[in-house]
């Protein structure tokens, strides 16, 4: 990802409740569905005792359309039934960037 700066972080730290019951797939389904997004610039996500999913957007904007779309919205509902004991969401400007790569 490299974008021009400033834009805009989500961060999205998590603990698991246990069992899969359907995650993977919607996980998959909501990554799919961001890219479509207007505004959406890329994401990056990693997972072990917790995990954290970064989505970069260029307004907050398009941060809240994404957070308001009706596909979105259902699966943070079952994430919170059924995915996840604990879920923190920071937003975050992002001023500056650089990146080493071999």
């Amino acid at each position: 990802m490299n974008n021009t700066t400033p834009y805009y972080a989500v961060i999205f730290t998590s603990t698991r409740t246990s069992g899969e019951n359907g995650y993977p797939e919607m996980a998959k389904r909501m990554e799919n569905l961001a890219r479509q997004q207007p505004g959406y610039l890329g994401f990056e996500s990693a997972r072990e005792e917790i995990g954290v999913t970064v989505s970069y957007w260029e307004s907050l904007e398009a941060i809240a359309n994404w957070k308001a779309h009706a596909d979105h919205h259902f699966a943070q509902e079952k994430g919170i039934s059924d995915w996840y004991s604990w879920y923190k969401v920071r937003i975050c400007l992002v001023e500056r960037e650089y990146e080493f790569k071999r």
